[in-house]
């Protein structure tokens, strides 16, 4: 894979690096400094909404309403049980708050020649509700920037026990609080987990804490370095350290093992260390690719949010790689005595008679495998999905109680904004402002036109409601219904609305949070379907070129998307339901994370066949070494994944990490269960699709994959101490039946 003058390069910079371990550590640590304010700096993006396409119609609205209209930020301030007086006061502080554009209530109209009784009854319907009355906030900046984000502070700061304040930019603040106040327990618990995980599979004590060390180096550069993007979104910024903790610890753990078997060769360590990097360089580099594709597939939802996370996780694995070979061998040179002092007993699994009772019952297993696709598939395809953002969110979050208010109290669940042309002539208008509040669900409505009587000059109208309505050449009106977000009714309201818009505007635009929810949830379906065939795709292709078959990746890609599948087809089982973006995020993830699994049982076997023995015993053998580095594996895996599970409040975030946590699980039992069946009952078949499947590869490297073909190290070296690909304690696939240490 690499030619002979950058394995030269190589070596000469191994070299270099391990005779100066502390001015490497230094160095390192002093990365820090930018990482910090890097990641400091970089902005973090809580509105979902706005990674929707440019080209949609609500899009494109809200766009229009904030810009001219200012509207694209506005929340609704409910004041119940107190007097005029109360809400007078209460109104012009707020609208001396910074940040906030205009404050509307029935109270601006006083004073003014039209008579407040003479307004329109569904506009008073609007402002009053029994004991309780309503303001309109509007606000300078766009809905989740930190202008709005503080003024809605303010605001807050202003009122008392019986003022709520409502709107998706209220929910918005609520969940940046939360993950801000959560997020550094996701990062402390999934690293204690995990080296807790290690300590259970390691000799050494203080072997999983050099190893977090040079892992929570690279998260930290990838935080850094997200300044380059200008921001991340949220979701991104609460499961990235995770997902590259337990996606990158295998190659801090393959660069160790490969260490201790290396160093009895060596007088001095540090040449043994020097060995040990280039080899983890070449294994790395490529057995990472199935990994970073995986991420990659990401980019290419239409909603964006996908490349965000995709572009930073894939990000995440090259800086992993980066750190382990750089900085790790420094880590562990200056630790490797206190290493080997503070030894201890550790889980030896013994999965002799289990593989065992596998090959004796391959056929059924295989038929298992079958057999279990289809109510896999089945309940894949039939799992509840939410989209409606707020059901991911505590419910007594201050936002969730103020919704609820709106909704009950003033019958708006949802609100349609509509921007259109102001052209339209009056009777055009008042007969489209009743044909929409004809429609079902519509509460009520508030539009230009509706506000003039007939026979009424228009400098009758105040300018604040003026302003709200036109401008620039576009009229805006306000629908609001009493179907929530995200539901069915809802959504074919904004269809029949929609239908009835273009009859009057053909360039009208219906926006707000249920017409982006709505497009969001036609998105995301057709990114979910996009995302899983690239995976898939990419995937194939790598494992094609690696192993030179046909067979083998059709077989290794069908073992994992089962266990994808299994994951999540659970929720169907369990009744119940899982946020919009897991599904697409897993089944990427998932895929590329654990197909290393199902690769490293097939290496291993390939070698067995190619030593001579029968299909039996090769497979036996094949799976006696994998398991244990397969279940270390998928242990640190779930580990640093659970944790966030447990513990995170936000049903968004810890639905992911649970899935991925369960994936890891479920991949690895599948590929320690079926696929050992699966390989030696289509041997045959491997064997006549595949190039030098049985026969021992010729002495020239092989110009492939090095996660999936081994290739030499050095003259010396033997199939038993052959690259492997990246795998914990990959003293298993090293042809080793115990710990290196």
């Amino acid at each position: 894979m690499f030619s002979r003058k950058v394995i030269k390069l190589l070596e000469k910079i191994a070299h270099a690096l391990t005779r100066k371990p502390k001015l490497v550590a230094m160095v390192a640590v002093l990365l820090l400094i930018p990482s910090i304010l890097g990641a400091a700096a970089t902005r973090i993006n809580y509105d979902i909404l706005s990674y929707l396409p440019e080209e949609l119609d609500s899009v494109q609205g809200e766009a229009l309403l904030e810009d001219p209209f200012q509207m694209a930020a506005t929340t609704m301030l409910i004041v119940e049980d107190m007097p005029p007086e109360y809400s007078n006061r209460l109104l012009e502080q707020v609208r001396e708050v910074p940040g906030v554009s205009n404050v509307i209530w029935l109270s601006n109209l006083v004073g003014i020649q039209f008579p407040t009784e003479m307004l329109p009854e569904d506009l008073r319907d609007i402002f009053f509700s029994g004991d309780a009355t309503m303001m309109i906030v509007q606000y300078d900046s766009p809905g989740a920037s930190e202008d709005t984000m503080n003024a809605i502070d303010a605001v807050r700061g202003l009122c008392n026990q019986n003022c709520f304040l409502a709107g998706f930019s209220v929910f918005i603040r609520d969940t940046k609080n939360l993950i801000s106040r959560e997020m550094p327990l996701y990062v402390l618990l999934a690293a204690a987990l995990s080296i807790v995980a290690m300590c259970v599979t390691m000799e050494s004590s203080l072997l999983p804490v050099a190893l977090m060390l040079s892992i929570g180096l690279a998260i930290l550069y990838n935080f850094g370095s997200n300044i380059l993007l200008g921001e991340i979104s949220f979701i991104t910024q609460a499961i990235a350290a995770v997902l590259q903790l337990g996606v990158t610890m295998d190659y801090s753990i393959f660069l160790y093992d490969r260490y201790r078997e290396e160093a009895p060769h060596y007088e001095d360590k540090r040449d043994a260390m020097a060995v040990s990097i280039t080899a983890a360089f070449k294994s790395l580099s490529g057995s990472s690719l199935t990994t970073i594709a995986g991420f990659l597939a990401l980019c290419f939802m239409r909603l964006t949010l996908g490349r965000d996370i995709g572009l930073v996780m894939a990000k995440g694995v090259v800086l992993g790689i980066a750190t382990v070979v750089l900085v790790l061998p420094a880590i562990l040179l200056l630790m490797d005595n206190a290493i080997q002092k503070h030894r201890h007993r550790c889980i030896k699994l013994n999965t002799t008679g289990l593989n065992a009772f596998v090959v004796r019952h391959s056929k059924g297993f295989v038929i298992l495998f079958l057999l279990l696709f289809l109510p896999a598939v089945y309940a894949n395809n039939h799992t509840q999905m939410y989209y409606k953002l707020d059901e991911a969110v505590p419910q007594d979050m201050p936002s969730i109680v103020s919704n609820n208010k709106l909704k009950d109290e003033f019958n708006m669940a949802s609100t349609h904004f509509i921007v259109m042309s102001d052209a339209l002539d009056h009777a055009s208008m008042k007969k489209l402002t009743e044909e929409i509040d004809a429609l079902p669900g519509i509460t009520s409505s508030v539009a230009y036109d509706k506000l003039l009587p007939d026979g009424i000059p228009d400098f009758f109208i105040p300018e604040d409601l003026k302003k709200i309505c036109k401008q620039e050449g576009y009229q805006m009106m306000m629908v609001n219904s009493k179907y929530v977000t995200a539901s069915g009714q809802v959504g074919r309201q904004l269809e029949e609305l929609e239908a009835l818009l273009k009859q009057y505007d053909p360039n009208a635009y219906i926006t707000g949070e249920a017409a982006m929810t709505n497009d969001l949830i036609q998105v995301a379906n057709e990114d979910f379907r996009v995302t899983s065939y690239l995976s898939i795709l990419a995937i194939f292709i790598l494992v094609a070129i690696a192993f030179k078959s046909l067979s083998i990746p059709v077989l290794l890609v069908a073992t994992i998307e089962l266990a994808i599948f299994i994951n999540q087809g659970i929720p169907y089982f369990t009744g119940s339901e899982v946020a919009f973006i897991t599904p697409t995020v897993i089944s990427c993830i998932q895929l590329g994370a654990t197909v290393d699994y199902a690769i490293l049982m097939t290496t291993r076997f390939q070698e067995e066949l190619q030593k001579g023995l029968d299909r039996k015993e090769a497979i036996q053998r094949a799976a006696r070494a994998a398991d244990v580095s397969i279940l270390t594996s998928a242990l640190v895996f779930f580990c640093s994944t659970l944790g966030v599970a447990l513990i995170s409040t936000m049903d968004l975030i810890s639905g992911i990490c649970l899935m991925l946590s369960r994936g890891a699980v479920i991949s690895a039992l599948v590929c320690m269960l079926i696929l050992p069946s699966v390989l030696v009952v289509f041997e045959p078949v491997i064997a006549k699709t595949t190039l030098h499947w049985r026969t021992p590869k010729p002495p020239k490297a092989s110009k492939g994959i090095p996660a999936a073909v081994p290739e030499a190290a050095g003259a010396a070296e033997s199939p038993e101490t052959s690259e492997a690909p990246k795998i914990p304690a990959l003293q298993a696939a090293e042809g080793k039946e115990s710990d290196p240490q």
